[in-house]
């Protein structure tokens, strides 16, 4: 087996965590040149692969500038910067493994899409809940007409109100002209397996949402703007950023460098200036804090989708002409089951049960590992369209959730024919 080699532009959490796995895979795979602007990245990455060889770049254009150096060059730059790198990397030969979404406006989309086919490139889409065990378990019970023909799907997303808070309140996610609306940013993964599971074109997309609850209409009397200013409520706030220092701690790692293990003084020194320290009624966000979208496909399944910032977890229901599958965290909580199968006529209930993921790789439930464990024989199949997780695949899902906002933004019923069409370059 010849390893496929790697080079990475950006070199955040997503990419560190997927460069973990890859060098867990020497046999399979190996990252040789990376680039990123902190240097505190670069060091991380030189200590992940322990190779002394693997050169590293202060930024993209650097890297670029040396000609092709791997055969798939990793994008992980913020959303609003996946396409240039991404072009300039397949005019050079590179293919490609881009994180989701592939950009945050849908004109781009259908760029990347269309300078892909023109290059003849590879260009696979961290869509990485295709590759885990529970949705792969429900897509082959589904292929396998377990509940007969699908009729409807109904799919939750709870985001977790403080992790609603953190990323799309406070954090980077949090207004959506500089990165993408809510139902990109955080729910392409959902559409992505709507589209996978019902496997059939979406025709028309209607959605309903706003932004409800973070905003100053709800915030306590004599809050300030924030929370390290003696806020009166601080002690009963559930999103007090004082959290940051006790059982919200985790979500430093994602934005403060050494900040899960720092002193508590410093901790509190950077929430007095940092965007994490605002309070949640006083921030500048516009990401909504609830979205339903309904959408229609050719094959006669309907489908509705529910982004929630008040709930936690993913939950799924299939309808079919037999039985219905339940699947996901409300499932869990009353059945103690992963996945639960009642018969329509007998009533009777079929369960499934997957081996909990540990370890360090448990996000997404262990879909990263999967994505990495899968990419040798992804990129080892003669149609790169027929990739789990293609551009070309993923460009309808996408489309879905452009049109999503677009529908809850005009309130209008949207065909994607004329979305994808009107959206061309």
């Amino acid at each position: 087996m010849i390893p496929l080699t790697f080079a990475a532009i950006g070199c955040g959490s997503r990419v560190s965590t997927y460069a973990k796995l890859i060098c867990s895979l020497p046999q399979k795979s190996k990252i040789v040149a990376c680039a990123d602007p902190k240097p505190e990245r670069l060091e991380l990455m030189s200590k992940i692969t322990g190779d002394s060889s693997m050169l590293t770049f202060p930024g993209a254009d650097e890297l670029l500038a040396q000609g092709k150096l791997a055969d798939v060059m990793i994008i992980g730059t913020q959303d609003a910067f996946h396409a240039e790198p991404c072009i300039k990397a397949m005019e050079l030969g590179y293919d490609v493994l881009m994180e989701k979404p592939i950009a945050t406006n849908f004109p781009e989309v259908i760029r990347l899409e269309q300078e892909a086919k023109r290059l003849g490139r590879r260009v696979l889409i961290c869509h990485v809940l295709r590759y885990t065990p529970f949705y792969g378990k429900i897509k082959s019970l589904l292929e396998a007409g377990t509940i007969g023909e699908i009729t409807s799907i109904n799919a939750i997303e709870g985001v977790g109100p403080f992790h609603q808070a953190h990323s799309y309140v406070r954090g980077h996610w949090s207004v959506s002209g500089k990165s993408s609306p809510m139902i990109i940013a955080k729910s392409c993964h959902d559409m992505d397996i709507i589209s996978w599971l019902v496997d059939s074109k979406c025709e028309q997309v209607a959605s309903f949402g706003s932004l409800s609850y973070f905003n100053s209409e709800h915030a306590p009397d004599g809050a300030p703007a924030r929370c390290t200013d003696r806020c009166p409520v601080a002690l009963d706030c559930p999103y007090d950023a004082h959290r940051y220092l006790t059982t919200e701690r985790k979500w430093l790692k994602m934005v403060f460098k050494g900040g899960v293990d720092a002193p508590d003084a410093e901790v509190l020194e950077w929430l007095r200036t940092s965007p994490w320290g605002r309070c949640v009624y006083h921030c500048d966000n516009d990401a909504v804090d609830r979205q339903t979208v309904n959408m229609s496909f050719a094959n006669n399944v309907t489908a509705t989708f529910t982004m929630s910032a008040f709930d936690v977890g993913r939950s799924l229901e299939v309808r079919g002409t037999k039985g219905i599958l339940s699947a996901g965290s409300v499932t869990k909580r009353i059945t103690e089951h992963d996945i639960v199968v009642t018969d329509h006529f007998t009533g009777e209930n079929t369960t499934y049960d997957l081996t909990p993921e540990s370890g360090e790789y448990v996000g997404h439930g262990g879909g990263d590992q999967g994505l990495v464990e899968a990419l040798h024989d992804e990129w080892a199949k003669p149609d790169s369209a027929t990739m789990r997780s293609s551009i070309q695949r993923s460009v309808e899902s996408h489309a879905m959730g452009f049109a999503a906002e677009q529908a809850r933004v005009t309130k209008q019923v949207v065909s994607l024919d004329e979305f994808i069409e009107e959206n061309r370059c």
